[in-house]
């Protein structure tokens, strides 16, 4: 397969898409050609028709890339709730198949793919099928991002060793800071997980009050994310 990340996380608002975003553009800036997939995004509004996945479409600004939502965002679903609930709520079926051929169509635009996951790692997809299907399917490395608070550590750490239990291939973990008023714990996380982890750590993404754009993320990214960015370039 293509040279590519995928995006996971801990649980769900923990700033996969900011990460998403952020990597993107940060990648771009550096001259590599880089596509983006969210291949299910629930919580869409209506819009003409249509729904309407902002999160793809906050992913697809920072690419700076015209790929069609079709093949970026295949499934958009209108409830904001896991993909296979919300999907079974709308009679829709989710089919693998389908996401394969949306990534390998953009696999043959781009020379690296980052992909997000809808919430946690193992999200239900449809039916039988989890998260760790789907990124089996696409054969990608893992970055799981975690909402850096009290009980992180747990959370990551037990993310990290089912991802290793399923077989997946986790490239590293970042800290994410989502709320303004830091608890206590932020002082340890980071130690803490780095020494209990059996990945990298590569860091933390500052407290951030609102999405970023492409110019100020790719900069953030130059300052947060070095570690992720080369490597990224490495394999791509």
């Amino acid at each position: 397969m293509k040279p590519g990340l995928f995006v996971t996380g801990t649980d769900t608002g923990v700033g996969k898409t900011l990460v998403t975003g952020l990597l993107a553009a940060g990648l771009k800036a550096r001259g590599l050609d880089v596509g983006v997939m969210k291949p299910l995004e629930t919580g869409c509004a209506a819009d003409e028709g249509d729904m309407r996945p902002e999160d793809a479409l906050y992913l697809r600004q920072m690419a700076g890339v015209q790929d069609e939502l079709d093949l970026i965002c295949p499934y958009r679903l209108r409830d904001p709730l896991a993909p296979g609930v919300a999907a079974e709520e709308e009679g829709v079926e989710v089919n693998l198949i389908v996401i394969r051929k949306a990534y390998q169509e953009l696999a043959q635009r781009h020379e690296f793919l980052l992909v997000e996951s809808a919430g946690g790692l193992l999200v239900p997809l449809s039916g039988e099928l989890l998260t760790p299907h789907l990124i089996k399917v696409l054969d990608l490395p893992v970055l799981v991002v975690a909402r850096n608070r009290l009980g992180t550590v747990n959370h990551t750490l037990l993310t990290v060793n089912e991802a290793r239990r399923w077989g997946l291939t986790v490239a590293g973990v970042l800290l994410n800071r989502c709320e303004p008023q830091p608890d206590l714990s932020v002082q340890s996380n980071a130690r803490v997980l780095e020494k209990f982890l059996p990945v990298p750590l590569w860091g933390e993404v500052p407290y951030l009050t609102q999405l970023p754009d492409r110019e100020q993320a790719a900069r953030l990214a130059q300052e947060v994310l070095l570690p992720v960015l080369e490597w990224c370039v490495r394999i791509g």
